[in-house]
């Protein structure tokens, strides 16, 4: 007969490392659905990031090049299972796609220093609102929790999802998510007991 962890008086749980993508081509550019690739910096941010694994059962991955190509190398070095999931692409920024923080500011700069304060309020022209931001990045981690438990797993993802996946173990509002520092390649690790989740480190070390 099945016995329950919590019959057994053991907790169930989940560690899910959250990674975000390297430098792309082009650098520091409002890049949202935008698909440039990885620089050779990125690659190599990227690698440097993952250089001492822990035993990932699974990689998840955004399907934007940023993201899912470095995935698939790291699934081939590892032998470790990779799958894309189309809800873990970026924000879409709309008008702002391809130009960098410094042209806005000097085209818009009361518009972009909005959009900072208050992402929800102030969305970028033509941008993806981010009640449906939200809702296709929440679907996707409530599905990683319930189809993964008691996995160990690694999301290859962006700064906003990232951003957005923290802010729902936090419960911060989505007005304050861009006030979360998250640097290219970044790591951080969200640790799940029977669905209780906490942060056990933001953009630390995998060592």
């Amino acid at each position: 007969m099945y016995e329950s962890d919590q019959e057994s008086g053991l907790l169930q749980t989940t560690t899910i490392d959250l990674l975000r993508h390297g430098e792309p081509e082009g650098g520091t550019l409002f890049r949202g659905w935008r698909d440039d690739p990885l620089s050779a910096e990125g690659w190599a941010q990227m690698r440097h990031s993952t250089r001492n694994p822990p035993p990932w059962e699974l990689i998840i991955s955004s399907p934007l090049s940023r993201c899912c190509h470095f995935a698939a190398e790291l699934s081939q070095r590892l032998g470790v299972p990779m799958e894309k999931d189309d809800r873990l692409k970026e924000i879409g920024f709309g008008e702002w796609e391809g130009k960098s923080p410094a042209v806005l500011y000097d085209e818009s700069p009361d518009r972009l220093s909005a959009f900072w304060q208050d992402p929800v309020k102030n969305p970028p022209p033509g941008g993806e609102p981010m009640v449906l931001f939200q809702s296709r990045v929440e679907s996707a981690w409530q599905d990683i929790q319930v189809h993964h438990a008691g996995k160990h797993l690694l999301i290859v993802a962006h700064g906003g999802v990232n951003r957005l996946i923290l802010g729902k173990v936090l419960g911060m509002s989505q007005s304050h998510l861009f006030r979360m520092e998250w640097p290219f390649a970044a790591v951080s690790r969200v640790s799940l007991q029977d669905g209780y989740p906490q942060l056990t480190f933001h953009c630390g070390s995998l060592d």
